[in-house]
Formats: C-alpha cells, sequence, structure tokens
C-alpha cells in the first residue's frame, strides 16, 4: 500500500524563503537609490527658471550674468532643494539638503551654459570637460547629468 503526500515538504519552503531573501537582499538598495535620485530630480526642475532668467539675460546683453541678481533671479528652495543660485558666467549651482546627511546633503551639482550662434546648450556637472563639476557622487545624479 503507497501513500502519496501532498504539499511541500520543509527543505522546498526553505529553499524559496532563501531565494526571496536573497531577491530582497538586492532590490531593497536599488530602491533606495532610486527614491535618492528622485529626490535630487527636483533640483533641475527649480533650476528651469534660473535657466530661464541666465537665457534671458545673455539674449538682451550678449553675456552671461555673474550673479542672481544680475539676472533678476530670486534663489529657489524645496524640502530636499536647500538653494539654486546663478554664479559667474551663468553658472547655476543646485545644493541639497534633507536626503541622505551622508552622502548627498549639502552636496551640489551645477548647469553651465555655452552660447553659439544665439543658441545655448547646458551642461550638466562639468559633463564632456565643459564647465564647473559639482562635488555630488555620481550615481545620484539625475539621468541626464551622469557621463
Amino acid at each position: 500500500m503507497s501513500r502519496t503526500t501532498k504539499g511541500f515538504t520543509l527543505i522546498e519552503l526553505m529553499i524559496v524563503v532563501a531565494i526571496i531573501a536573497i531577491l530582497a537582499a538586492i532590490a531593497i538598495p536599488q530602491y533606495q537609490d532610486y527614491t535618492k535620485r528622485a529626490k535630487v530630480s527636483e533640483g533641475l526642475v527649480l533650476a528651469d527658471a534660473a535657466k530661464y532668467a541666465v537665457a534671458e539675460t545673455y539674449g538682451s546683453r550678449g553675456e552671461f550674468p555673474a550673479s542672481a541678481v544680475e539676472a533678476g533671479y530670486q534663489t529657489a528652495n524645496s524640502t530636499y532643494v536647500s538653494r539654486v543660485e546663478i554664479q559667474g558666467q551663468g553658472v547655476i549651482k543646485v545644493t541639497y539638503r534633507n536626503i541622505d546627511s551622508a552622502n548627498i546633503d549639502g552636496r551640489f551639482f551645477t548647469l553651465t551654459p555655452t552660447a553659439s550662434g544665439g543658441i545655448i546648450t547646458w551642461s550638466c556637472n562639468g559633463a564632456a570637460g565643459f564647465g564647473t563639476p559639482g562635488n555630488m557622487t555620481p550615481k545620484y545624479l539625475p539621468g541626464t547629468c551622469r557621463s
């Protein structure tokens, strides 16, 4: 007389739990980096107004502003961005807070304008050797700023 049992053995259940644990160990840190990058990308949105002010100043005077006052721009901030400022030659500096005290808070990236034939292009964080690099860890930069 043979009996057939239905269900899973203990070893099979342990293997499934181990696989889930391995997947979670890989996924959780990746998700945390993703959420930090999402918060950092807020800086690009806030920098749009500064980019517009720099472009307007260049369009009216033919040179980039040396400061936010010259560009008629008031520094922006938000929950994760401590300030967006315009520096010499129209360089925009975006500084962060309240994201990750070890890797992001107090750090910044830059947007550097270059004019050619009346068209302004922006280099993010000194990409391709243009502009001033910031001090943010590259893996946290927005996708358009990673080289």
